[in-house]
Order: structure tokens, then C-alpha cells, then sequence
């Protein structure tokens, strides 16, 4: 009976949550300095013209009345037709949301291959130099505009060295060779058996990746070594070291066991951060995918592609939340 009762009360708080983002979206679609109807017919469209297209989208109804009917449209999967593609905005995000997924795993992955030991090291050697370069590294990661950043990567590595792809999500010459699948070329390329397609998707996704993920590895390098900083200084740590247990499998196995439930948190945030924070990358190195289509919907005055686009990250913190709660319970005994 408890279980029933959590349950429901876990489903009315992931469903109130999810109203409370579908409101903030149309409102601030409302109270934005753009009219999407002269975004349609165009600002020289005769009176009668204007009120035709405002009647046709529902905008001379009573404000609640237009909640309405958007939370039913959205609930239906209708975000309503872009502007600049003249196609089903939720055709538009299901075209370009892979290309982002795909740029946030792989920088969410080099984020916690390094951040994590980082954040370790720096714990273990506490203001000694590990510990400075870790600090050093965070606040260069902190610090440093994130498309400057790509400025001089796409410089040095691609426009110099030439040890990276350029531009793009994939060569020229590549494209439409590999079905799409999942809509992430790097598994499809390897679903197809298409490794030279997958050597040059791999190629285009490196850098942009490395550098959406540095950001990632300062974080988790940062958070990392707090929590391993406030374990080391525990009773149980000191009474293992008395013990005579070595202290790798101190650190390793005892501290890091502790250390990994609020990592659980700190890795689905930055994730869900990386995400709906590619923006400037995706600009940079002209990967298409949502930042990008959100970037050029945003110049366009597109309002339905923004707020579609809008409620897609909203969606994806909400349920990357829901997706680390569930695993806090399954890490952690106590929070069942």
C-alpha cells in the first residue's frame, strides 16, 4: 500500500512538474516581442488577412482558453509547423535531436573518464601539485568561453595539425550511404557495417565532443573531489587504514562505493546540462542538431520551433532527474 501511495505521488509530481514547464513556455511565447502571426503573413498583409490567420491559430480566444488547447496539442505530440522548414516541428526535433544526443554521450563520457579520477587525485593528494593541476584545470574549464574554445581547436587540430574532420556532422561524400536507424551515425555506420563512415562520423564528432566535455570533466573533477574529501575524513576510513588495509582498496573500494551515489546525480545533470547547453558548440562546428535548430528558429522568429524545442530540453532535464532519483534509490538502501 505504501508502494501504491509513493507511486502515485511520484506520478502527480513528474506530471505537475511537466504543467509547470508547459506554462512557463506558452507564456513567455506570449509575452515575447514577436507576433507570430505577422511572422506568417508578413507585415505588409492587409487587416482582414491578419485577423484571418489570427482567428485560424486561436489568437483571439481568452488566454486560458489557448493554455488549453496548447497543453492538449503538446500532449498529442503537435508542436505545430516551423516556419522556416515548413515541416511538423516534432519531425524537425526527431531529425536533430540524435546529432545532439550523440554529442553529449560522447562528451559525457570523456567528462567522467577523466573527471572522475581527476577529482580522485586531487582528493588523495590534497594541496599538493595533483591537487593544484586539478584545480587549475576546473577553473580554465570554468572560466574559458566555450566557443573560443572551439575557435582554437577547429584551428589547431583541424586547420593545422589535421588531426580531426572539419566542420559538419559527416563528410560530403558520406552522406545517405548509411540507413538511418537510430538516427546517431556512429551507430549506424557500425549497425551497416560502413567503417569508413564511421572513421569520418568519428572524426567530426571528436573535437566538438572533447571540447563540450572539458567542461564536463571540470565539473565532475570538481565534485568528485569534495565528495571524496569529506569520505576521507570519516571514521570508517581511518579505522580501515588502522587495520592495515591497503590504501588503494582504501580509496577504490570504500570511499568510492560512498562516493558514487550523489556521482550518480552530479553525471545525469551535467548530461542533462550538455544536452540543452551544446548551443554554442553546435554553432561552431555547424553540427546539426537541436542547439543549432533552436539557434536558427530563435533568429527566424519561429516560435513554434523555440517553444517545441524549449519543452524537448525541459523534458529531458525532468526526466534525467526522475532517471537519477530512481538510481539514488537502487545505489543507496537507505532511500528506500
Amino acid at each position: 500500500m505504501s508502494i501504491l501511495r509513493h507511486s502515485s505521488g511520484f506520478l502527480f509530481q513528474v506530471a505537475l512538474t511537466f504543467l509547470g514547464l508547459l506554462a512557463v513556455t506558452f507564456f513567455i511565447g506570449r509575452v515575447v516581442p514577436i507576433d507570430p502571426v505577422l511572422a506568417i503573413v508578413g507585415d505588409q498583409a492587409p487587416r482582414d488577412v491578419y485577423e484571418q490567420a489570427r482567428h485560424e491559430l486561436g489568437l483571439d480566444q481568452p488566454l486560458w482558453t489557448q493554455f488549453a488547447i496548447y497543453v492538449q496539442k503538446v500532449l498529442t505530440g503537435d508542436f505545430g509547423q516551423s516556419l522556416v522548414t515548413n515541416r511538423p516541428v516534432i519531425e524537425d526535433i526527431a531529425r536533430v535531436f540524435p546529432a545532439t544526443l550523440e554529442l553529449a554521450t560522447f562528451a559525457t563520457i570523456i567528462g567522467v573518464a577523466l573527471g572522475i579520477p581527476m577529482g580522485i587525485a586531487g582528493a588523495v593528494w590534497q594541496d599538493r601539485w595533483p591537487d593544484q593541476i586539478v584545480r587549475v584545470i576546473g577553473l580554465v574549464g570554468y572560466s574559458v568561453p566555450i566557443f573560443w574554445l572551439g575557435i582554437v581547436g577547429l584551428l589547431v587540430f583541424y586547420g593545422i595539425l589535421g588531426w580531426v574532420q572539419g566542420p559538419g556532422r559527416l563528410g560530403v561524400v558520406f552522406e545517405d550511404i548509411v540507413p538511418p536507424v537510430t538516427g546517431v551515425i556512429l551507430i549506424d555506420a557500425a549497425l551497416a557495417g560502413e567503417w569508413e563512415v564511421f572513421r569520418n562520423a568519428f572524426g567530426h564528432v571528436v573535437l566538438p565532443a572533447t571540447v563540450l566535455g572539458y567542461f564536463s570533466v571540470a565539473y565532475i573533477a570538481r565534485m568528485t573531489r569534495s565528495f571524496m574529501l569529506e569520505q576521507l575524513s570519516q571514521e570508517y576510513i581511518v579505522a580501515a587504514r588502522a587495520k592495515g588495509m591497503s590504501e588503494a582498496r582504501v580509496i577504490w573500494v570504500h570511499a568510492l562505493r560512498n562516493v558514487a551515489v550523489p556521482l550518480v546525480t552530479v553525471i545525469a545533470l551535467s548530461y542533462a546540462r550538455l544536452l540543452e547547453g551544446a548551443v554554442l558548440t553546435e554553432t561552431v562546428f555547424a553540427w546539426p542538431g537541436l542547439g543549432r535548430y533552436l539557434t536558427t528558429a530563435l533568429l527566424a522568429a519561429d516560435m513554434n520551433a523555440v517553444l517545441g524545442a524549449t519543452i524537448v530540453v525541459g523534458a529531458v532535464f525532468v526526466g534525467v532527474n526522475l532517471l537519477s532519483d530512481l538510481l539514488y534509490r537502487v545505489l543507496d538502501p537507505r532511500a528506500k
